[in-house]
């Protein structure tokens, strides 16, 4: 048996010993050391790196770019999600082909995504869908990706339809999970459709709804793909990720130390938020 065990696991584990754990390690290391343009630093510098991170200014902006970005995206997608499952959900025929529809864009690449949103509907002052349409209404063009606040719209639309799918299926689940006799009983109470809503469903959805909101954070934290395909290298529009890429490996040189500093001080942010709404949305 274990034996077994280990021929089937052992090839997984030793890919995530090898290109997770070991990464993650080695940055934490290098966050400890002055390590510029070297992977094997000799100079240790303690916890400066982490004084500079904290006092850095375009590093803390990136976090307020992502705390806008994060109050958009995920109250937006859990409702429109919600939305959608209990739609869906609700349907008698074709139900399965609906779930595929609306599933589908979250299996395209982020970056593929990305190129397409940025050229065919946001391109440019004088093309793309979005002003061609405000041409019909004799508005003036508006460049989106290189327009605050306008790229907003862009980077939150997109993220939307990437993943409003996958978030419509995890609700999905749990909705099938509810006992039918609970909704019965109801009727036969004479509770209406939107009583219904607010005291079964939406308490009988209180797990799904801890872990969608969870999900939804950290793909925010996440975020990378949309602003480096759309927003370029503008000095604006930075999530941490797109500012920590610029720091370890921008052109003005490879900063290892200052950029692994920063993906841990992220890292424990991701886990300090996570930990703290899990325990409010389950008490």
């Amino acid at each position: 048996m274990t034996r077994t065990f280990w021929l089937f696991v052992g090839p997984f584990f030793l890919g995530l010993l090898v290109f997770v754990y070991v990464p993650i390690g080695w940055s934490v290391l290098l966050s400890f050391f002055d390590a510029r343009n070297t992977v094997t630093p000799t100079t240790f510098m303690g916890f400066d790196n982490y004084a500079d991170m904290l006092t850095d200014g375009p590093f803390l902006e990136s976090l307020g770019t992502f705390s806008v970005f994060a109050a958009f995206v995920v109250p937006l997608t859990f409702v429109l999600a919600l939305a959608l499952a209990l739609l869906v959900n609700g349907i008698r025929f074709m139900q399965a082909f609906f779930r595929s529809v609306f599933f589908l864009p979250f299996a395209c690449s982020y970056v593929v995504a990305s190129l397409v949103w940025k050229l065919s509907l946001f391109n440019g002052v004088r093309y793309g869908l979005a002003n061609t349409v405000l041409g019909w209404f004799g508005a003036d063009p508006i460049a989106w990706t290189v327009t605050p606040p306008w790229y907003w719209l862009v980077l939150v639309t997109l993220r939307l339809w990437l993943q409003l799918g996958f978030y419509m299926i995890l609700f999905i689940a749990g909705l099938q999970r509810i006992p039918h006799h609970l909704y019965e009983a109801a009727w036969i109470d004479g509770a209406r459709p939107w009583q219904a809503l607010r005291h079964i469903t939406l308490p009988q959805l209180r797990t799904t709804s801890v872990a969608v909101l969870l999900l939804l954070l950290i793909a925010a934290y996440q975020a990378f793909d949309e602003f480096y395909n759309v927003l370029g290298s503008g000095p604006f529009g930075r999530p941490p990720l797109v500012y920590l890429y610029y720091t370890s490996l921008g052109s003005g040189g490879q900063d290892f130390g200052h950029g692994s500093a920063g993906a841990v001080i992220l890292s424990l942010l991701i886990a300090g938020v996570t930990l703290v709404q899990g325990r409010v949305f389950t008490r």
